[in-house]
């Protein structure tokens, strides 16, 4: 969406943290990026809320330094942590603004900025915000890079002949260690049968070299193809994650992250996919070596039916829909 706005002319300013990976994705194109103070927003009782809360109010500060400096026509707000100080600088400071709930159902940073948004962008069609103004219904934005991905360059950059399987499993740009052990602890009923690409997360390489596996921390360019190379996926089940596997019509085995350490959104993302037919979900509590192989091989033999119901997935142009929400306030 950033690449289709820079492509139109606009003007586009970032505002994330230093921690997280959003900088180095951007390095490659014209947008500027800011960085700000941010806390976590808990549902729960925490020591750490109180900082968190000093944080919130030195990023909203910071925010509305931005506000002053930069006097943008428009926020976009993904949700997160982060999006809140923005948004209630930009809110103070009579900035219009356009929010996306990825999800089913609102995370708190959304439901937060609900008051404050002029619209309200979802991926999902039945995401309900009671208290909105507006509710579009646009699905998720998806890149270029991703869509239109190369298999053939994928196999090249892993060295993989035409004919061998290959298994990519990805936890989130974060990791996943529950699933990553997994994995690992499979591997003897994996390799043989698939090349196993892992993208494990930021520090969480293991000290292992098995025959057809590789393990990475991250990928950046080059993974749409990798992902179009894929001929199964195993992933957790962000919406942003579930969405380009499935716009891919890729056969895929979700392992959601459990409720306890979530707020449950991956549980109800997952438990749709599965009824839509578009994916076989495992909890990770279940997961064993066994179960896991058992699944791909479910995937494998009933391959024709994944097929027709991934098929069946339809998206509204979800880049297109949401820049027009962004341009008639801007």
């Amino acid at each position: 969406m950033v690449e289709a706005l820079l492509a139109a002319g606009h003007q586009v300013t970032f505002v994330g943290t230093r921690s997280g990976l959003e900088q180095s994705l951007l390095s490659e194109t014209s947008c500027e990026f800011r960085a700000i103070s941010a806390g976590k927003l808990r549902r729960y009782f925490s020591l750490q809320n109180f900082f968190d809360v000093l944080r919130i109010a030195l990023g909203t500060g910071q925010a509305l330094w931005l506000m002053i400096r930069f006097r943008p026509n428009v926020i976009f707000s993904k949700g997160g942590f982060v999006s809140f100080p923005v948004v209630l600088a930009g809110w103070l400071c009579r900035v219009p603004v356009v929010a996306h709930e990825s999800d089913i159902t609102p995370g708190l940073a959304n439901r937060l900025v609900t008051p404050m948004a002029r619209t309200i962008c979802t991926s999902f069609a039945h995401t309900r915000f009671p208290r909105a103004r507006r509710v579009v219904h646009t699905g998720t934005p998806l890149r270029h890079a991703i869509i239109q991905g190369e298999p053939e360059k994928g196999r090249m950059r892993l060295g993989l002949a035409a004919n061998r399987p290959l298994l990519v499993v990805t936890g989130g740009s974060l990791g996943a260690d529950g699933l990553n052990q997994i994995i690992r602890d499979s591997l003897p009923l994996l390799t043989p049968h698939f090349y196993v690409f892992h993208v494990c997360g930021s520090g969480k390489l293991a000290a292992r070299q098995d025959p057809g596996y590789e393990q990475v921390e991250y990928v950046g360019a080059g993974w749409g193809d990798i992902l179009a190379a894929a001929d199964v996926i195993v992933s957790r089940a962000g919406a942003n994650a579930l969405f380009e596997i499935v716009a891919l019509r890729k056969r895929n085995l979700l392992v959601p992250l459990p409720k306890v350490a979530s707020r449950g959104d991956q549980l109800e993302n997952a438990a749709y996919a599965e009824a839509q037919g578009w994916s076989l979900v495992i909890q990770e509590e279940d997961l064993t070596p066994a179960l896991l192989r058992a699944g791909l091989d479910r995937l494998a033999d009933e391959a024709e039916t994944w097929s027709e119901n991934l098929d069946q997935f339809t998206s509204p142009d979800a880049t297109r829909a949401i820049v027009r929400e962004i341009l008639a306030l801007a």
